[in-house]
């Protein structure tokens, strides 16, 4: 979250963006301008890197995000100004502090004073002329005389001034919302509240609940961690929990009174009472509810980050690809829907089985999973994580016994697959299968390509991270969304095979264009080259610049075509091809061994330079002839296939297992170890060296070694290490 330090009002949004990133002003400028011309982000990050110095896609989306921002506090500044002007109140010193605002936040505490209000105590007292009493009060010369003499000069009872005391009173609430309004006051008991305030939060019921942590629980705001405030939040909604923030009101009101009274004048005594009237019945409720509402924005700000670091490696999961899948959807009442697909994901046939009805009846399963598993040379086996899933995992386990090897199986997050299933989209991909048919074919080729499958379901339904239905919606949708494309574009997509779900993800592309080139592509077969993109109805040649890249052609005769060099490069590649002796066909049959080492000897800058591009654009041209059609995701750790299953009364303390990082959360990560359980490996059992957070070392998908610290049956929770275990 950026804070931002006082700027000069003659910064531009620009020169901002350039201070708080770090970054040349040239490269925001041009990052800026290729925002504005309609590129995306995967484009601006894989094809324009020259412009901005090779910044990553994270590092584009936060500049994004911040120069929304900043044009937003623009705006409003701009609206803030008009609003105080039309009312004739506006000053050179107003002005210059409106332009030095750098948070929402700060610019509405200056609007405060002059933003239209409903009726309060104070318009009253106003309307009541008693307006140059509160100024006379509040200015605290030393001369005046007492408040109660020159408060009889303002009862009228015409205009409901009755008494003397009706006069000050009214002139108290004045000063108390002038107080209240204070732009500069605010700003330090903010100061105050974030360096001294706790949040307290007990029972608000005697019944047990999974809040019982919180039950009695105060801690210190700067210390306060995200979770914990979501937990709250959510507790305090469902009735569990009452929650409040608690500062010490004496040492408050010493702040506030040092700021407003002035020694030695005769309203001294009325002006502090007005004060403290100021901070208990304004300023304290108005603040307790912006700090609650502060630290809820910087939860949820934490916890969508958060969200987004799980989903890309879920996401960047390594396919395992050309193999014939059965994928087991489990389920007790409904039995286990069963789905086998090829090694390009057709479906080959179906089946339901009752393994968790009777031992005859799972002896059945296994017999007609087997024969399945025979007929078409099934070699592995995807199971859903969900009901019934720890029973399905035995059964597939003894039946792989029977047959003898040659299979494994995995377990796979179905998080999102019953969403899937009963999509419009899989209605229309599956029409001839029911809903639960649908979600076993999706739990196969989730183990085939997660990202191919994973993009046809709603971020927010794949379920990595915590509390998601209590992020702003929007936000996280954004965040997600961004995730998505970030990864569809990094690993390419086959224009030949790809459906509409991941088409639509790719750079440039929306829906419409989507289906356009599925409809071409069903019309008149497959594309041969990139440049028959173009024929596709309604993409056009913004559409194809930021696309085409991304679109991989294996079927086209030029080798490039299956590359992630863009057709714009084409050129420098066959140059730089050239001047290290080799040529397209070289590259077509692999024989370009020596690449890299030949431009280097060359010189890259030379080369560069000969070629007409720059040189990170020349090193990723010179990375993609090596490996044509290359898949990042085979880079990273494989799957975790197993051939034999635990069960949680297996476990003893000191057993070291290998298992697959299941999710990443504030407190630590849940591995899967084999058990239908998820063990926990807490933050301070992951590193000898200190981290603030599990995601400094860990992500989803990664393959860790644990050593088992405790077993709880009863409550099924498994204690691991990942420190602790002995090389």
């Amino acid at each position: 979250m950026f804070c931002g330090k006082g700027v000069s009002i003659l910064e531009t949004i620009n020169e901002i963006l350039a201070r708080e990133l770090d970054r040349p002003l040239s490269h925001i400028e041009n990052v800026v301008n290729l925002l504005d011309e309609g590129n995306t982000i995967p484009f601006i990050a894989r094809y324009r890197k020259e412009m901005h110095g090779a910044m990553d896609d994270t590092s584009l989306r936060t500049l994004e995000e911040r120069l929304q921002y900043l044009r937003s506090l623009q705006e409003r500044k701009e609206t803030v100004k008009k609003s105080i002007e039309e009312q004739g109140k506006m000053t050179e010193e107003l002005s210059a502090a409106i332009d030095d605002a750098v948070t929402l936040a700060s610019l509405e505490d200056l609007y405060r004073p002059y933003k239209p209000k409903r009726r309060t105590r104070a318009t009253i007292a106003r309307e009541k002329g008693l307006a140059p009493l509160a100024e006379i009060l509040f200015a605290q010369e030393l001369d005046i005389p007492a408040p109660e003499e020159l408060a009889a000069e303002y009862v009228d009872a015409e205009k409901g001034v009755e008494s003397v005391e009706d006069a000050l009173a009214g002139a108290s609430d004045i000063i108390a919302e002038q107080i209240s309004d204070d732009a500069e006051i605010r700003k330090i008991l903010r100061g105050f509240i974030e360096a001294n305030a706790s949040i307290v939060s007990s029972a608000a019921t005697e019944e047990d609940s999974v809040y019982r942590l919180y039950y009695e629980f105060t801690q210190r705001i700067g210390k306060m961690q995200g979770h914990q405030v979501l937990a709250l939040n959510r507790g305090e909604k469902e009735g569990f929990l009452k929650v409040s923030v608690e500062l010490d009101r004496d040492a408050a009101l010493q702040k506030l009174r040092r700021v407003v009274i002035k020694p030695g004048s005769p309203a001294m005594a009325f002006v502090r009472n007005a004060a403290d009237d100021a901070y208990d019945r304004l300023l304290w409720p108005s603040m307790e509810r912006e700090t609650r509402n502060d630290l809820t924005d910087w939860a949820c700000e934490g916890a969508i980050k958060m969200f987004g670091l799980n989903l890309k490696p879920l996401l960047m999961q390594p396919p395992v690809k050309g193999k014939v899948t059965m994928g087991l959807d489990p389920g007790y009442r409904n039995g286990c829907k069963v789905a086998v697909v090829d090694g390009t994901g057709k479906v080959l046939d179906t089946a339901v089985v009752y393994p968790t009805f009777s031992e005859g009846r799972k002896k059945e399963a296994i017999r007609t999973l087997s024969a399945l598993i025979r007929k078409h040379g099934v070699q592995h086996i995807a199971i859903g994580n969900g009901t019934a899933s720890r029973e399905t995992e035995q059964m597939t386990v003894e039946m792989l016994k029977e047959l003898g090897g040659g299979q494994s199986y995995a377990i796979v997050n179905e998080a999102g697959a019953s969403v899937y299933s009963a999509s419009k989209l899989a209605a229309e991909e599956f029409p001839e299968y029911d809903v639960n048919l649908r979600s076993a074919v999706s739990i196969a080729r989730r183990l085939q390509d997660p990202l191919a499958e994973l993009v046809k379901i709603e971020p927010m339904a794949i379920g990595v991270g915590q509390y998601q239905h209590d992020m702003p919606q929007a936000k996280l949708e954004e965040t997600l969304d961004g995730v998505v494309e970030d990864c569809v574009n990094a690993v390419g997509v086959d224009i030949n095979t790809a459906s509409p779900s991941l088409l639509q993800r790719v750079s440039g592309l929306n829906k419409t264009t989507a289906k356009n080139i599925v409809t071409y592509r069903e019309e008149n077969g497959p594309f041969t080259s990139r440049k028959e993109i173009k024929k596709v109805p309604k993409l056009g040649p913004k559409a194809f610049q930021q696309s085409a890249g991304f679109l991989r052609v294996p079927e086209s005769k030029h080798v490039l075509d299956n590359t992630a060099v863009h057709p714009e490069s084409y050129d420098a590649a066959e140059k730089l091809l050239v001047l290290c002796g080799y040529s397209l066909k070289d590259v077509a049959e692999g024989n370009i061994a020596e690449l890299l080492k030949r431009m280097e000897s060359y010189g890259v800058a030379k080369a560069a330079a000969e070629c007409g591009v720059g040189e990170p654009t020349l090193r990723d041209i010179a990375q993609e002839l090596m490996k044509p059609g290359r898949d990042p995701r085979e880079d990273l750790p494989p799957v975790l296939l197993r051939k034999d299953v635990l069960e949680i009364k297996d476990l003893k303390p000191g057993m070291v297992l290998t298992g697959t990082v299941r999710n990443v959360i504030d407190f630590g990560v849940f591995v899967d170890i084999g058990v239908h359980q998820d063990g926990l490996v807490h933050v301070s059992q992951i590193s000898d060296k200190f981290i603030r957070h599990p995601s400094e070392v860990l992500a989803v998908g990664d393959i860790v070694k644990v050593v088992v610290l405790d077993v709880d049956e009863k409550k099924h929770r498994i204690s691991l290490s990942i420190k602790q275990v002995k090389e």
